[in-house]
Formats: C-alpha cells, structure tokens, sequence
C-alpha cells in the first residue's frame, strides 16, 4: 500500500467536514501568489508524513518551524506543509470561501535522515516534544519516505490551493441524474441542466405532472442517483 493509498485510509474514518469547520475559518486576506509549479524536493532530503492531532495540523507545523530556526536544524528539516484546498460553500445565496484541509491529521516534513534512515535524536527529540504530535508513518522502525508519485501530488495540491475554488461537495454535473433531496420539490428526480457556480445554483430538468419542468435548486439541495 502507497503512502497515499495509506492517508485516504485514515483520512476516510475522520469527520472531515466538522473538523474543517471548527478549526479552518473562511479566507478573507487575498491568497499569496503562488508558483506555477511546485517547488522540487531538496537533494539529500525526503518527505514523510507526520501523524498530529485533529485539528491542531496548523499549530504543530508552525511550532516545529520556529523549533527548527531556534535549534538551527535547517540542514535537516526543510519544508512542513499542511496542504489545503480552498472550497466555496453557500447557502442562501451566501458564499464564503474556507480553507479545506486536504489531510486531516497528518503533516508532511520534508527531511534529512542517516546513512541508516534513521532519524538523529537531537531532530527527533524536537518533533516528538511538540505538543500534538504522533509518529512519522514508519517501517522497519524507521520513517517510511513518501513516493515519489505521492510527493508529486501532494506538492502540486499546494499550487492548486491558489485556483478559483470548488464548490463544496458538489458531486455531480451537467448531464447527471439527480434526486431532490429538501425544499417543495423534494423526491422529484431529474436531469442536471446547467451548473452556476458564482450563485451556487443548479437547473433541472423533472417531470413533474407528467411534463419536463426546469427548476432551480441550491446545488446542496440534490444528490446524485
């Protein structure tokens, strides 16, 4: 099983949705400009995966990178990403943009090892007395480096963050059979007519009293069939 196939294991069995909102608030600031690809791993180093507490990813990366300047440990520890996805939600019309994390409980450290794989003590000694952390992701006793196929995604999710965001739990497109799932027309089923995701609104085509009717929906008022 791949480092990846791993996270979306363990990602699978967190409340994702209720950890995003009690920790990530919505994004207010303008996004800082981000590279059009992602920064290539540093020779000699590797990435691995921290596992931490829910909802304290944040506070773990940026506990472990002002250890690491104090400690001066930047010839073993580059990199601590917490990568996320920004996600539009709405209701009533309403939208507010959230930072999504696409990781729930886990940090990725971009390290140096031993010869052996095996971790220094003064390093390891830093990462494990910060409050929240875990372990790394490990065989053999030894931190198992990610990938490099899982490297390569999980850095370009970190220049993806940057573009227009999703709509939030929107799982179906124009073409796809629907359900109605709250409102007056609740039950009635149909065909995805047209998607707007600047008001968050879906168009459907139902028959309703035997004739094709086209309705607008909140796209969170439909789910696929």
């Amino acid at each position: 099983m791949t480092v990846d196939a791993k996270l979306m294991s363990d990602e699978a069995q967190n409340s994702e949705k209720d950890q995003s909102d009690a920790q990530d608030p919505p994004v207010n600031d303008p996004p800082e400009e981000a590279s059009s690809t992602p920064e290539t791993t540093r020779p000699g180093f590797d990435w691995y995966v921290l596992r931490v507490a829910s909802n304290k990813e944040n506070r773990v990366r940026d506990a472990l990178e002002r250890k690491v300047k104090i400690e001066q440990l930047e010839d073993r520890i580059n990199r601590i990403l917490v990568p996320t996805t920004k996600e539009k939600r709405m209701r009533s019309g309403v939208a507010r943009i959230y930072q999504r994390k696409l990781y729930p409980g886990y940090v990725f450290v971009e390290m140096r090892t031993e010869d052996d794989g095996r971790i220094p003590e003064n390093v390891w000694f830093v990462v494990k007395e910060t409050s929240g952390v875990g372990d790394f992701i490990s065989s053999g006793g030894k931190p198992s480096p990610m990938p490099k196929h899982d490297v390569e995604k999980m850095l370009a999710s970190m220049v993806a963050q940057e573009e227009t965001p999703t709509l939030a739990n929107l799982n179906f497109k124009t073409g796809d059979s629907v359900k109605v799932n709250e409102g007056p027309f609740e039950n009635f089923e149909g065909v995805v007519e047209e998607i707007n995701t600047q008001k968050g609104t879906v168009r459907v085509i139902a028959t309703i009293f035997g004739r094709e009717t086209p309705i607008e929906l909140e796209y969170w008022q439909v789910e696929p069939v």
